[in-house]
């Protein structure tokens, strides 16, 4: 009797022993299942609202509409990591999506939206804009409340996003964003003029203005009406500001002119777009750290440039 009873025992051990390893194997089966398909970036709110993390969602869809209802439904969700929160499903609602020409992806969300913190309205925003571009074909992001233009905390229209829009230190989580209007000058169609134009942008907090804007000077303009200046290949190496003098220094492809440009065109971009910030009124160029250049023949980087108001050609533009 006791033999059989042993028996019975062991018997149930490997039994549950089994059953568990069953359980492990399934769990792992449901992991690599979840990890097939194409991985998509959704981002979430940090606990305290401060910033916006991302974890990787896998979708099997190659269809842009289902691209983007799931990973809607992905925002909607609770993410895994409990450190983490929905950006949408209990401050507001998705109340639907229409895909325009262009790759332009139009959301609207209900009446509740306006009622967060602009903080973290702007770090929503960031979440839904950087996720959704994702999907295939999508370019950038109109957000309207209840059918009508969304607009910030200062009341001003925010247009179609784009995911880079929405600037951070690389290497870093993003942190609380700011928005602001920033004037950048880009060239005309001849390449011998500047063309003013007023770019909106969602910020990271810890980015420097100044480098904010040679950063978008380099990035190129997004309208079709103004052309860029500076080779896109450019490495910014160090913005700085002291007693009203900003110093850029920028890696040597700076010196490799592939735009239809003129050399005095190349120079006030810069000088002009930084001059418009309140702390700055004089500009110095340096490539890797070197000032003693003369750029294309004939600006000395030496020297110390203000604003010329000659090179601009038309009014304001809006990107």
């Amino acid at each position: 009797m006791k033999e059989a009873f042993i028996g019975k025992r062991a018997l149930a051990a490997m039994l549950l022993l089994c059953g568990t390893l069953g359980l492990l194997l399934s769990a792992c089966g449901k992991r690599a299942d979840q990890q097939s398909g194409t991985a998509f970036d959704v981002y979430y709110l940090n606990r305290e609202e401060t910033k916006i993390v991302k974890e990787v969602f896998y979708i099997e869809s190659q269809d842009q509409e289902s691209q983007i209802r799931q990973l809607i439904s992905a925002l909607e969700a609770a993410p895994e990591d409990v450190a983490l929160k929905s950006p949408v499903g209990t401050a507001f609602r998705i109340t639907g999506f229409q895909v325009e020409e262009g790759g332009q992806l139009d959301l609207d969300v209900d009446e509740a939206y306006k009622k967060q913190p602009p903080t973290t309205e702007i770090l929503v925003r960031a979440a839904l804009v950087r996720t959704l571009s994702q999907a295939e074909g999508i370019n950038h992001v109109l957000m309207t409340v209840g059918g009508q233009p969304l607009t910030d905390n200062t009341g001003i229209t925010v247009g179609p996003m784009t995911a880079d829009a929405f600037i951070d230190n690389a290497g870093e989580e993003m942190n609380t964003y700011e928005g602001v209007r920033l004037k950048l000058y880009f060239a005309n169609e001849t390449g011998d003029g500047l063309v003013e134009v007023i770019k909106p942008v969602e910020y990271n907090s810890n980015i420097s203005m100044e480098k904010l804007v040679v950063e978008y000077l380099v990035k190129g303009p997004d309208s079709e009406d103004v052309y860029p200046v500076i080779n896109p290949g450019t490495k910014i190496l160090g913005v700085t500001v002291k007693d009203g003098i900003c110093y850029v220094n920028l890696d040597e492809n700076f010196l490799t002119q592939i735009y239809n440009v003129t050399a005095d065109v190349a120079v006030y971009s810069i000088v002009n777009s930084l001059v418009e910030l309140s702390n700055v009124n004089k500009v110095q160029i340096a490539v890797n750290g070197k000032t003693d250049i003369v750029f294309r023949e004939t600006f000395n980087l030496v020297n110390l440039y203000e604003r010329n108001l000659e090179l601009i050609k038309t009014g304001e533009n809006q990107e």
